[in-house]
Parts: structure tokens; sequence; C-alpha cells
């Protein structure tokens, strides 16, 4: 997804997509890191549908591969065009740092309490959102767009990112498991506090409110009957649709950026279409 949205973008200003290319290769590489070291820290088994690299191997192994793709992803980087790098490399550097501290801020989440729904949709922004933004408006800046279309498209990136986000959580409660390629209910046996567990616990009343404080302060629990008894009360209390509603409000978002871009609308096409198919994905 994510260097593809690098060559979209720079292929919606007129840009020359091959000029982009290292850069696209770059953000691919730089997002496989980030995914080695998080089912690290997040003791996620499965990913893409095989066993992740530190459950085949080792952590060790994992977190050598990773180092050493956050190597790569500079190294393919700075083959672009010298007199670009003074716009792309501060750009790439801040969102590497922004993920990497949206990850922390993740972590911490596990074992605070009071985590407020702004606070989690900030870390989401950081850990997820910044990266597909990034992507875009490094894309457009490869094309030469205006430092208006650039930040247009930045904010269409962060929306469609929060609402990618949203449906990842959505996917980790309800997908399949064979077709989402992650085991379902990871978070949920993690004490992830996501938006659908943070969102609960507001409408929580009663034993639905005991529930979900119990089974969310330690994680020696049956594995389905955690899972079973927080996606109950998850169903009880429409969370799920309540997050697609949320979904649908940053995609509305986005979509309005797009509007705003000054580019011909057929050159949008395959973004806006790009971007709607991220709310019906089912991986």
């Amino acid at each position: 997804m994510r260097p593809l949205l690098v060559l979209m973008s720079c292929d919606l200003f007129n840009g020359d997509i091959y000029d982009a290319m290292n850069c696209a290769i770059a953000v691919e590489v730089f997002h496989n890191f980030t995914l080695l070291h998080d089912d690290i820290m997040d003791q996620s088994p499965i990913r893409r549908g095989v066993d992740t690299v530190y459950k085949k191997w080792d952590t060790s192994v994992a977190i050598l591969s990773g180092d050493t793709m956050f190597a790569l992803a500079y190294d393919y980087i700075t083959r672009s065009r010298p007199e670009m790098l003074p716009r792309i490399l501060p750009l790439f550097t801040q969102t590497a740092r922004e993920v990497c501290e949206g990850q922390q801020i993740d972590m911490d989440f596990e074992e605070t309490n009071g985590v407020s729904i702004e606070e989690y949709i900030e870390m989401i922004r950081l850990k997820t959102a910044v990266l597909p933004a990034a992507c875009l408006k490094l894309g457009a800046l490869f094309a030469g767009a205006s430092d208006v279309d650039c930040l247009l498209t930045y904010s269409f990136g962060q929306n469609i990112g929060l609402a990618f986000q949203i449906k990842d959580d959505l996917l980790d409660v309800y997908g399949d498991q064979d077709i989402f390629g992650k085991r379902t209910g990871n978070d949920i046996l993690t004490n992830k506090k996501t938006w659908l567990y943070l969102r609960a616990l507001e409408k929580a009343e009663g034993k639905d409110k005991e529930d979900l404080l119990y089974y969310y302060s330690g994680k020696d629990f049956d594995i389905f009957q955690k899972v079973s008894a927080i996606t109950g009360i998850y169903d009880k209390l429409k969370i799920r649709e309540e997050a697609e509603a949320l979904m649908q409000e940053y995609n509305d978002k986005a979509l309005a950026d797009l509007d705003a871009i000054t580019a011909p609308d057929e050159r949008k096409e395959i973004i806006r279409e790009f971007a709607l198919a991220l709310n019906v994905r089912n991986l």
C-alpha cells in the first residue's frame, strides 16, 4: 500500500513515477522493519498468514533483521536525485521518529489506566497514519506539487491512515484469521486499549464494565473465554457499528481533502478508489 501511495501521488501531479521509485522502496522497507519489531512487542505469532520472524527464528534474529531494514530504507531513499534530498529526508526522518513514538505510546497504554479516546487517536495518528500521509506528500514533492497541494495530500493520507487503523482494530476482533493473516483476538489477549475497548468502557455499566476491567486486568485467562466475553460486550453495546461510522467520518474527510487538490478529477480517480477500497477490505 505505502509504495503505491508514493507513486500514485507522484502520478496525480503528472510526475515521473520512476523518479520516485527508490523513495517508494524505502518506505516499504521501513514499514516492514516496524512490523518485525512490532510483532515482538505485541507478541503476535502470525503475520500475513505465516509465522512472524521472531516466532519462526527468535527475537534476536527479528531485532537484527529489523535494524538492517531500517538502514536499508535510508540507503534507498538517499539514491534519489541529490537535489530532492533536502526536501524528502527531513520528512522521512520525522515520520520514522513519529512512528516509533506512537509505538512506545501504544505500549505505555497497556500499563496505563484512564486512557482517553482522544489520546488513542493521537497514538494511532503517530503509529499508523503519519506514514501513509508522508508517502503521499513524498510523491507530491517528487512531482513538484505546490505547498498547498502537498499539505492536502498529507492530510488526505493522515485521514485514510486513521480509518485504516480503526478498520484494523475491527478486523482483529471480527476478521477471519485465514483472510486477515493475523491471529484474531490478539488485541484483546494482549490487553491492547483499542478504540473498540475504550469506547466500550465509556458506554458500559454494571457487570459489563466490571467484566471489561476484569479481563483487561491480566493475561492469564482462557483464550477463548476472554475473547468471547469481550466480543460479546462489544456486540451488546454496538461498538462495531460505531467504529464503522468513525471510519466513514475519516474517509469523508480524506475525500474532501482530495477534492480540494488542484489536479484533474480523472487523475484523482485511482486514489479515490484506493481510499474507498480500504474501508471494505478484509485483510
